[in-house]
């Protein structure tokens, strides 16, 4: 038997006893119907409650899942290229550095060797008050070289020769 035929069958059972029983009995009979009744739906109420809310917290555990795996592997690409970002930046910053050494013996090379050429003067370059010509030290009109002191292309020759 299915659940209508057999439905029809208890509704037309009860029917019967209804009216075949006593006023005073059917009242009774009919309030524990109701009280059944209103049991019955309670229970069907809590049940699809608690069906819908095993399916939402199924459904909110897988998104909650799938989040974190997105999260973890959002993280470790952002890692990754905060990573690449500091080599690089280390690497810029290690040339750099070596070119700023390169630069500075340029410059102290170039000091030590006493090169006038450059347009860096040192310390070192500074006249004292010992180099400073006097007076005394400028030459005269009597202390000039005359035409006849000139050395001619001869003379030049036979002093290489000597």
């Amino acid at each position: 038997m299915t659940a209508k035929p057999a439905k029809k069958a208890v509704g037309k059972i009860a029917e019967m006893a209804i009216e075949k029983t006593p006023d005073a009995i059917e009242e009774k009979a009919k309030d524990k119907l109701k009280e059944k009744a209103s049991d019955m739906m309670k229970e069907k109420v809590q049940e699809k409650a608690q069906v819908k809310a095993d399916q939402a917290a199924d459904k909110l555990e897988e998104v909650k899942e799938k989040n974190s795996e997105n999260v973890h592997g959002k993280a470790e690409e952002a890692k990754e290229k905060v990573q690449d970002i500091l080599l690089s930046v280390r690497d810029k910053l290690q040339n750099a550095k070596e070119a700023g050494e390169e630069f500075q013996e340029k410059i102290s090379s170039s000091n030590k060797s006493g090169n006038k050429s450059s347009k860096l003067k040192g310390v070192q370059d500074i006249k004292g008050v010992t180099q400073i010509k006097s007076s005394m030290g400028i030459k005269s009109s009597t202390d000039l070289k005359k035409s006849t002191d000139l050395k001619s292309s001869a003379d030049i020759k036979s002093l290489g020769s000597k």
